[in-house]
């Protein structure tokens, strides 16, 4: 029997449909040692609301992000980290990977994922429009009389974009807490993001962070978006990316992103596909290769890296301390249900005009109807 008859083990991965998500993976598995893998694509829309547990019944490895990580605990539908890397792995993960990446996968005691891509929302604006860029958020008013300043508000991206108004203004989120968010700090974030949904918001309100970027890119969006995640694809596209805004104390307020590699309970998993996932967590693949296939990696090595940076219009360095000191989602198991009602509710108050306590409180109902008694956040 010659090397041709042997049948390798074939996997099915899902991930989302973007160059950054998909590119990396599907050209390392071109070359996978010891396995056949097949990497699908679904929308980001998709990618940020699907049930987990209904996409680990039909793939072996699925690219989450980490406010899924509550819903596919109650699913039992991963297979926690620890069961299939030593610790020591992922020790030295934990500190290759930039700012919270992997914590963000730590939940009721194990980690479910691996990050892959990491990612945070930071400040985007076209430098041929905008000469001076406002770092704090009590600027952008006055910025926004002049330019076309838009929030991100499509999708969950209201509610994201609320939290971390919120951080900025020094709101804590790494407790349990009753409510969403303390009201005080809540009132004066509502404010901020009222204050800055004019015409430039209101005609981007449909558009998730990759079509806004698309029509930055093009000269045909806004001038400038003070927090929307980052897209390395788009730093040489005539889009400038920076830190977050930061509040009075100087605080950057930004809430994590990126994306993680789980491994499904239907997977048969072989020390083949194992080496596989290894390799795309190697410093190697992290720093020398996914960079340079549209990807953008959750090595920190990579983030300083000056050729990547010289490749990527100093995207990475320019962004990194909003990374290091992201905000986590709330993960708890009705995360995401929550995230996408109260974005609903936040969106349509802020078009409409409205005051903030309502909307806050209704907010808060929602936190308490979607996050279960002493849940973790």
């Amino acid at each position: 029997m010659t090397m041709a008859d042997v049948k390798l083990p074939a996997f099915r991965g899902l991930t989302w449909d973007h160059p950054r998500g998909y590119n990396a993976l599907a050209r390392a598995a071109v070359d996978a040692e010891g396995l056949t893998l097949q990497w699908d694509r679904h929308s980001l829309e998709g990618f940020e609301s699907a049930p987990i547990g209904e996409l680990c019944d039909r793939y072996d490895l699925v690219v989450l992000d980490h406010p899924h990580v509550g819903e596919a605990v109650a699913a039992d539908c991963l297979i926690p980290v620890k069961d299939l890397f030593g610790a020591d792995e992922i020790a030295a993960w934990q500190d290759a990977i930039a700012g919270p990446s992997l914590d963000s996968y730590f939940y009721a005691g194990r980690h479910w994922a691996l990050p892959l891509d990491a990612a945070t929302q930071v400040m985007a604006w076209r430098a041929d429009r905008i000469e001076q860029v406002p770092a704090a958020w009590s600027d952008l008013p006055a910025l926004a009389e002049r330019r076309a300043v838009a929030l991100s508000l499509a999708g969950p991206h209201a509610i994201l974009s609320f939290q971390s108004v919120c951080g900025a203004l020094g709101a804590q989120h790494d407790t349990p807490r009753a409510t969403f968010m303390d009201r005080d700090i809540a009132i004066e974030a509502y404010g901020i993001m009222r204050a800055l949904t004019g015409d430039a918001t209101r005609a981007a309100l449909a558009m998730n962070p990759i079509a806004m970027l698309d029509a930055m890119a093009a000269g045909e969006g806004p001038d400038l978006v003070p927090l929307i995640y980052g897209y390395v694809n788009y730093a040489t596209r005539g889009v400038r990316f920076g830190n977050a805004p930061v509040g009075p104390s100087g605080r950057i307020g930004s809430t994590l992103g990126g994306t993680g590699i789980g491994v499904s309970r239907r997977c048969k998993v072989t020390p083949a596909l194992l080496d596989h996932i290894r390799l795309l967590m190697s410093d190697t693949v992290q720093r020398g290769f996914i960079p340079f296939q549209d990807g953008q990696p959750a090595f920190r090595s990579a983030w300083t890296d000056v050729a990547v940076n010289a490749a990527t219009g100093n995207f990475f360095a320019d962004t990194l301390p909003s990374i290091e000191q992201a905000l986590l989602r709330p993960r708890h198991n009705g995360a995401i249900a929550f995230q996408t009602a109260a974005s609903s509710l936040l969106r349509q108050a802020l078009v409409d005009g409205d005051c903030g306590a309502p909307v806050l409180d209704a907010i808060d109902d929602l936190y308490r109807t979607h996050h279960p008694a002493g849940a973790e956040t």
